[in-house]
């Protein structure tokens, strides 16, 4: 599966997640019997859903748009205190990102 994040760099050992206006990129993971694999950047959100499906978009807080990700039919999460990729990662393993949505 893959999950999408609003990222402030494109350096998965060091990038953080921040609201949609404030990313420098946009991290793409790949996420397969609960192991991360790849991760690739892009500019912004539309160039992900351009190479394929995404299942999971991660925003940095509740109060994100976040219509547009499900209009495209992905399921919208928040961390609760995750900040990194590997954090986030892990805690989407152990089922502790909060849904948002309609």
């Amino acid at each position: 599966m893959l999950i999408l994040m609003p990222v402030d760099k494109s350096d998965p050992d060091r990038a953080e997640i921040v609201p949609q206006a404030e990313a420098g990129a946009w991290a793409l993971v790949e996420f397969e019997d609960g192991e991360t694999g790849a991760v690739a950047f892009f500019e912004d959100w539309e160039a992900a859903y351009a190479e394929a499906f995404v299942d999971f978009v991660i925003l940095a807080n509740k109060f994100e748009n976040y219509l547009d990700f499900m209009n495209m039919g992905s399921m919208v999460l928040v961390p609760r205190e995750a900040k990194t990729i590997d954090e986030i990662m892990e805690a989407f393993k152990f089922k502790e990102l909060d849904e948002i949505g309609l």
